[in-house]
C-alpha cells in the first residue's frame, strides 16, 4: 500500500532506490525541508557536509570517476546553487555522471526576484546534459529517476534538478515508478552496421603506419580489454589522451604514452606520419590536435564515438561510427589481421630515444625538481596509488612521470582545466577507493582555490595524502609568459601561507620537503598515518614542462627541452 510522503522524503526515497550511498552538500533555506527529512534516513545514506558548494560538485564528480556510479551533490537556491556552476561545467566537459539537486524559492515566488532566487535551469542549460525545474510533486519521483538514467547512459554527464520549497513540503501517495524509461529523441546507439565494420577493417588491415588514439571513452565504456586486443592482434601502437591514461598499461610495449600539447614527441610525430588513425572514444580536442589544418595530413581516419555530435566536428573522418566503443571493438577485433609493422615501430623507437636524451631526470639540479618529486611519489607508492591531480605544470608532469598500469587510477580535470578540483575530488573518491592509497598532486595556486575543503577531509578522516608542488608561481601561466611574453611575469608570483602550520591548524599532520632524499622517508610517515596528511614540496621556480606544442602550432612543431638542462633558463 502506498504511503504518504512529502516531496523532501521522496527525494531520499528515490536516491535510495538509485543505489546512492553518499551525498555531498551544504544546507540552506530553500533546500531545508529536504535536509530536515534526512533525519529519517540517517544510517541509510551518508551525507558529507562540505565547506563550499563548488567542493560538493567536485566531490560528487570525484566519486563518480572513481566508482563509475552517479555522484550526487546538493545545495540551496541562489548563491548556493550558482556556486555549483564550475563543478557542473567540469563534469560536463569530462563526461562525468553527477546529479545536482538544488532548492528553489516557492513556485508562486518564481519570477518575482525573491530572496536567493536564481534561474538555475537557465544558468546551467549550456553546461548540463539535461536539467529540470519540478513544479508539481506528482512529477518528482519520475524526474529523479530520469535524471539518473540520463546522467549515466550514452555519453555520461551532469543533470540538475531544481525543486521549489513548496514542492518539497507538499505530500502525495508515493509509488516509485518502475515502467521502462523511453525518452523521445534519446536512444543511445548500440553497435556498428556491417558496412561500417567492413569499411573499418579494410582500412585497419591495409594500413602500414596505423596509430590508435585512446580517449576517455575507453574507460567509460569499460573497453580496456578490447582496446588491448586490437593493439596486440593488429600490432598497432597506442597513444592516449590525458583522460585516456590507464586505458592501456603504461608498461605495455604498444603504449607510446600521452599525445598532445605536453605529450611525448614520439606519439605526436607518429600521429603526423601515420597513414591511419583509429580514434577510440576521444573528441579531437585542440590540446591533442594542434593546428587542425595540418593535423595528421597523411592519414585515413576512423572515429568510434558514442556522442554523434563529436564525429566530424573538429576532424573530418573517413569512417565515423556512432556506437558504444566496447561493442564496436568486439565486432571488429575477430577479423583484424596481424601485420608486420617492424619498420613503423623502429621509426617510433628512434623518436623516443631522441626524447629520452632530453629527459630532465638525466640532469643534476641544485634544487628539487617537480618531476623528481612526482617520480619519487610513483616509486614510494609502487605505481599503484589512486592519483588525483589539479591543473597546470604539476598535472602534465604527473602524466609524464607517474606511470599508470591500471585503469581508473588517475582523476584530473581535462576539458575545463579547473583549478581547485583535486582536493575535493579526492575526498569524493575516498568514499569508494578503499584498496589503494590516494595521493593528491596539486600546485600552490590550485590548492588555495578550494583549500577550505581541508576541513572536510579532517572531519571525515579521509585517507588522502596531499602533495603541494610549491614553486612560488602560477607555474603554467609563468611558463607561457616566459616563452611568449618576453618573460614579463605579470601577476604570476603567488604568496603562500605556511602550509605546515596551516595543516596543524586544521589538525592534520604537515611536512615540508626540499631535498630529494627526504621524499621517501616523509612519504612513509604519511602512509603510516590514518587520516589526511599534507606534504609541501618546495621545488625549482623556473622549470618548465617539455615538450610543448604552442597553441595553434602544428602537432609536430614542438618546443623541446633545452640541452643541457639550464640552457636559456632563468634560475633564482
Amino acid at each position: 500500500m502506498a504511503e504518504m510522503k512529502t516531496g523532501a522524503e521522496i527525494v531520499w526515497e528515490c536516491l535510495l532506490r538509485e543505489g546512492v550511498e553518499v551525498v555531498f552538500g551544504y544546507p540552506g533555506g530553500a533546500i531545508l525541508p529536504t535536509y530536515d527529512a534526512l533525519s529519517k534516513y540517517k544510517g541509510r545514506i551518508k551525507h558529507v557536509l562540505v565547506r563550499h558548494e563548488q567542493g560538493a560538485t567536485h566531490m560528487a564528480d570525484g566519486y563518480a570517476r572513481a566508482s563509475g556510479k552517479v555522484g550526487v551533490a546538493m545545495a540551496t537556491s541562489g548563491p548556493g546553487a550558482t556556486n555549483m556552476v564550475t563543478g557542473i561545467a567540469t563534469a560536463m566537459m569530462d563526461s562525468s555522471p553527477i546529479v545536482c539537486i538544488t532548492g528553489q524559492v516557492p513556485t508562486g515566488a518564481i519570477g518575482g526576484d525573491a530572496f536567493q532566487e536564481t534561474d538555475m535551469t537557465g544558468v546551467t542549460l549550456p553546461i548540463t546534459k539535461h536539467n529540470y525545474l519540478v513544479t508539481h510533486i506528482e512529477d518528482l519521483a519520475k524526474t529523479i529517476r530520469e535524471a539518473f538514467y540520463i546522467a549515466r547512459t550514452g555519453r555520461p554527464g551532469p543533470v540538475l534538478i531544481d525543486i521549489p520549497k513548496d514542492v518539497q513540503n507538499a505530500s502525495i501517495e508515493f509509488v516509485y515508478p518502475t515502467e521502462p524509461i523511453d525518452l523521445p529523441g534519446y536512444h543511445p546507439p548500440a553497435k556498428a552496421s556491417d558496412e561500417q565494420v567492413a569499411e573499418a577493417l579494410a582500412l585497419i588491415n591495409g594500413a602500414e603506419r596505423p596509430v590508435i588514439l585512446a580517449g576517455h571513452g575507453v574507460l567509460i565504456s569499460g573497453a580496456m580489454q578490447e582496446l588491448r586486443e586490437l593493439a596486440e592482434k593488429g600490432n598497432i601502437p597506442v597513444t592516449t589522451t590525458l583522460l585516456g591514461i590507464g586505458s592501456l598499461p603504461a608498461s605495455h610495449p604498444m603504449n607510446m604514452g600521452m599525445m598532445g600539447m605536453h605529450g611525448g614527441s614520439w606519439p605526436n610525430n607518429a600521429i603526423q606520419e601515420a597513414d591511419l588513425l583509429i580514434a577510440c572514444g576521444m573528441r579531437f580536442d585542440d590540446r591533442v590536435t594542434g593546428n587542425l589544418k595540418t593535423y595528421s595530413p597523411k592519414s585515413k581516419k576512423i572515429h568510434i564515438e558514442i556522442d554523434a555530435s563529436e564525429i566530424n566536428k573538429n576532424v573530418k573522418v573517413d569512417v565515423g561510427i556512432n556506437a558504444d566503443l566496447g561493442t564496436v571493438l568486439r565486432q571488429i577485433n575477430p577479423s583484424v589481421k596481424r601485420v608486420d609493422r617492424s619498420a613503423w615501430f623502429g621509426k617510433i623507437k628512434d623518436w623516443e630515444e631522441d626524447s629520452n636524451e632530453r629527459d630532465i631526470l638525466q640532469f643534476e639540479s641544485p634544487t628539487l625538481l617537480a618531476a623528481q618529486a612526482i617520480r619519487k611519489i610513483w616509486e614510494g607508492t609502487n605505481g599503484a596509488a589512486f592519483v588525483v591531480t589539479d591543473v597546470g605544470q604539476h598535472q602534465m608532469l604527473e602524466c609524464q612521470y607517474y606511470s599508470h598500469d591500471d585503469p581508473f587510477t588517475l582523476s584530473t580535470s581535462g576539458g575545463a582545466g579547473t583549478m581547485g578540483f583535486s582536493v575535493p575530488a579526492a575526498i569524493g573518491a575516498s568514499f569508494h577507493v578503499k584498496d589503494r592509497e590516494i595521493w593528491v598532486i596539486v600546485g600552490d595556486g590550485c590548492i588555495q582555490m578550494t583549500i577550505m575543503e581541508l576541513a572536510t577531509a579532517v572531519q571525515e578522516n579521509t585517507n588522502i595524502n596531499i602533495c603541494i608542488i610549491n614553486n612560488g608561481y602560477l607555474g603554467m601561466v609563468r611558463q607561457w609568459q616566459q616563452m611568449f611574453y618576453e618573460s614579463r611575469y605579470m601577476e604570476t608570483p603567488i604568496y603562500s601561507p605556511d602550509y605546515v602550520k596551516l595543516a596543524e591548524a586544521y589538525r592534520m599532520p604537515g611536512y615540508r620537503v626540499d631535498k630529494l632524499e627526504e621524499i621517501l622517508p616523509t612519504m612513509r610517515k604519511a602512509q603510516e598515518h590514518k587520516g589526511p596528511v599534507l606534504i609541501e614540496f618546495v621545488v625549482e621556480q623556473f622549470d618548465n614542462v617539455y615538450p610543448m606544442v604552442p597553441a595553434g602550432a602544428d602537432l609536430h612543431d614542438m618546443i623541446r627541452r633545452p640541452h643541457p638542462r639550464f640552457e636559456n633558463m632563468e634560475i633564482v
